[in-house]
């Protein structure tokens, strides 16, 4: 099941986030020696990944991938490798172990054996999995109407990594996401969603039955792993 936690300001939401997150991360070092965390893309994390970078974290014991990738260059501004790269592995963080997504293959498709094979040897369970939604219910790359999103949403399946087609693949692009199983593999996991249309959007993935309608209905339903939701205006 999940819980929601609602803030009056962005700022409040953020630092509340990052406090929990450096908690988390140090628990793991204590545990483990060691701590993972998957960083989501999009705008809504870039000023929690600022207040991150500002941690005092033994960030060379701590290792971090992405939720998902577009199949583009990572100096593009669209890829989610260099949102994190230059917002998050940066000053105190810039120790930081980047599991990387995008590889140098052709296509998402081709990267998908070597990408799950890198983040399934990660520190797991993930201490901490970052995700975001849209409008149409998608989190991660888990997008409804993309080709392999059965495979992608299989909950047992062998896979960490799949490349997903969305239906619009001309304005989407093609792109490598975790899967399902992999999202699951996790101590903790956190969506952040901003603003009233957002909320919305929430609460109607909670009542969709179908998760290839609305895939984020599968992480905010199961009841292995702890779902947190935290919105601000």
């Amino acid at each position: 099941m999940n819980e929601l936690h609602r803030f009056r300001h962005a700022e409040e939401m953020y630092a509340a986030l990052a406090e929990r997150i450096v908690k988390q991360l140090n628990d793991g070092i204590g545990r483990n020696g060691k701590a993972s965390m998957v960083a989501s893309g999009g705008t809504s994390p870039g000023e929690l990944y600022d207040l991150l970078s500002s941690q005092d974290l033994e960030w060379k014991n701590i290792w971090i991938t992405l939720s998902d990738e577009r199949w583009v260059d990572t100096s593009s501004t669209r890829s989610n490798e260099n949102l994190v790269r230059s917002r998050l592995m940066r000053g105190k963080a810039n120790s930081a172990n980047l599991v990387p997504m995008k590889t140098r293959a052709s296509s998402a498709g081709a990267a998908e054996q070597s990408v799950s094979a890198s983040i399934s040897s990660m520190p797991r369970p993930f201490n901490v999995v970052l995700l975001g939604m849209g409008m149409d219910l998608h989190t991660a790359s888990l997008i409804p109407g993309a080709v392999e999103l059965d495979r992608a949403m299989n909950p047992h399946g062998p896979d960490f990594a799949t490349a997903v087609y969305p239906s619009d693949i001309g304005s989407m692009g093609e792109r490598l996401t975790l899967t399902l199983r992999a999202i699951l593999d996790s101590r903790s996991i956190v969506l952040i969603i901003r603003g009233e249309e957002k909320l919305a959007a929430y609460k109607k993935a909670l009542e969709e039955q179908n998760v290839l309608r609305a895939p984020v209905h599968a992480v905010l339903r199961q009841t292995a792993v702890p779902v947190s939701v935290y919105w601000a205006p």
